[in-house]
């Protein structure tokens, strides 16, 4: 099955309707539980694993050419899995196999012609077989209750513009989404995002992007995501100020 998360939206109305009302009621199942902030916040372990786990994972999408989308998945799996599932100290190849079998599994999702052995070096010391990566892959699937077409930020893009008079406009749309989708690329490794929900990351996402490239429509966008119902406008302009800055400093 192919995971398009550049538009999850179908062009019927109808259809959208009942997608985005199950987006919405489904996304806290695609996200980290609320033990992984703790764990990021009182184990400087889990801080060091997360940080060279996605930095293994962002290497794949330049040495194997995967496109970035297989490495936002692999991280989504990561986070969700590393949740869920005690990691123990001093095994350093449980990371190694954890970053192949997340990439692979990614990558199936995404129906990309990857293969892990083009990915497994020998700098580290860790080549895995298929056996093995097969039995990681179980324990993901098995953790994560096999929910593995992710509701992502990139869920919700579509939706969010829809809500505004940028609707009428491809062009800008289409240059507000494209900007929206490299900031949401660039902020999965900030831990703070992880508290909020996709959507939100998604809506502030366009908020910022709309603020940088086209201020003029900065106010009605952001009172068009605000009325909607779905959305905690202090969560969103908490998860804004954090997208900001992470922006800023860049």
């Amino acid at each position: 099955m192919k995971l398009d998360l550049g538009n999850q939206l179908a062009s019927s109305e109808e259809h959208q309707s009942d997608t985005i009302t199950y987006l919405f009621a489904s996304e806290f199942d695609h996200m980290p539980s609320r033990n992984l902030l703790d764990l990021l916040e009182t184990r400087d372990f889990y801080v060091s694993f997360r940080q060279e786990a996605i930095s293994l994972i962002l290497q794949a999408q330049y040495s194997c050419d995967c496109g970035p989308f297989v490495p936002y998945l692999a991280v989504n799996f990561m986070d969700r899995f590393i949740s869920r599932i005690e990691i123990p100290e001093g095994k350093p190849w449980i990371l190694r196999l954890l970053v192949v079998s997340c990439l692979s599994l990614a990558a199936k999702m995404e129906s990309t012609d990857y293969s892990v052995c083009n990915f497994q070096g020998d700098e580290a010391g860790f080549i895995f077989d298929n056996k093995t990566i097969n039995r990681m892959e179980l324990l993901i699937l098995d953790t994560l209750d096999w929910r593995m077409r992710s509701i992502t930020p990139f869920s919700f893009l579509h939706f969010f513009i829809s809500l505004s008079q940028l609707k009428d406009v491809p062009a800008l749309a289409q240059t507000l989404k494209g900007r929206a989708t490299e900031i949401i690329l660039e902020a999965q490794n900030e831990i703070k995002l992880l508290k909020f929900k996709p959507s939100v990351v998604a809506a502030a996402a366009l908020l910022v992007a709309s603020n940088e490239l086209l201020p003029l429509q900065f106010p009605s966008l952001k009172c068009s995501i605000s009325a909607f119902e779905c959305v905690n406008e202090e969560n969103l302009l908490n998860c804004f100020d954090t997208l900001q800055e992470m922006v800023e400093n860049e």
